[in-house]
């Protein structure tokens, strides 16, 4: 005895699209991945929804993690992109560049003029890595002639985190509100616990004097910050001083990521007993 089955009918099976599991006959309804993707959008508009947009924010930290990742240590330092180089602070700015060069530390800046050219133009000169992370502005910002890495910026905070996450410390110079901004960011971080062994040096007694002051009568003494705080930031008019700060810093804090991994080896080895 023999059984027939019938073909009018064939079997239908789920149909796979990407993630998704439609049911037999739905598959109609789902357009292929690839023919969306390839097929010109007619209105341009989304490329300005915030979907977009978080897309553009995480490639450029992608961009800026992969790019210095591997610089090694590095200082940023910060002040005002409106210093010709005929000005005292250009000079000090350039002999720090040296100076952080000449000890094996890198020199991060925006990669403008001003002082971010002095400090970039003293590594690079030095034979030191001079990197400059680049934002799009509305004027007085160009890439100076003097960087061995540039990254260009298209959000703020994202070059921000450049400048945290790859810096050991921070030298300010005479500046505006960019300075002051990147000035009581990193204060701040420090303050809160956020990053450690954080040397902020301003640099210019003669400048910084006048805020220090209003800090510690006004803003200390009113309660608005602990008066300990203040002692986060320090003041130089001395490069070599300014650098042996730093590398007494990024010493210890060498000297105590070494202890850790001693302390977690000999856990691993307790535990392999």
């Amino acid at each position: 005895m023999s059984l027939t089955v019938s073909t009018d009918e064939p079997t239908r099976r789920p149909v796979r699209r990407g993630r998704l599991t439609l049911a037999p006959g739905e598959d109609g309804r789902m357009g292929h991945a690839d023919l969306g993707l390839l097929s010109r959008e007619r209105d341009s508009a989304f490329v300005h929804t915030d979907p977009w947009r978080a897309l553009r924010i995480l490639g450029e930290f992608v961009d800026g993690f992969d790019a210095l990742a591997r610089v090694g240590p590095c200082v940023a330092v910060f002040g005002s992109a409106r210093v010709g180089a005929d000005h005292p602070s250009y000079a000090q700015a350039v002999r720090l560049g040296e100076g952080l060069a000449d000890a094996g530390l890198g020199v991060i800046t925006g990669g403008g003029p001003g002082i971010m050219e002095a400090a970039n133009r003293g590594a690079h000169e030095r034979g030191g890595l001079s990197i400059g992370c680049t934002i799009e502005l509305p004027r007085e910002q160009y890439s100076n002639p003097y960087l061995n890495l540039r990254i260009d910026f298209r959000y703020f905070f994202v070059r921000k985190t450049m400048f945290v996450k790859y810096a050991q410390s921070f030298v300010i110079f005479p500046g505006g509100f960019g300075t002051l901004d990147e000035l009581f960011e990193s204060v701040t971080l420090v303050q809160t616990g956020k990053i450690e062994h954080f040397p902020t040096i301003l640099f210019g007694s003669h400048y910084w004097d006048g805020l220090l002051d209003w800090l510690a009568t006004t803003v200390a003494s009113e309660g608005k910050v602990d008066a300990r705080d203040l002692e986060l930031l320090r003041v130089s008019d001395d490069v070599d001083e300014v650098v042996d700060v730093i590398m007494a810093a990024w010493q210890a804090d060498q000297d105590e990521q070494a202890g850790r991994d001693r302390s977690a080896g000999d856990h691993d080895r307790r535990r392999g007993r």
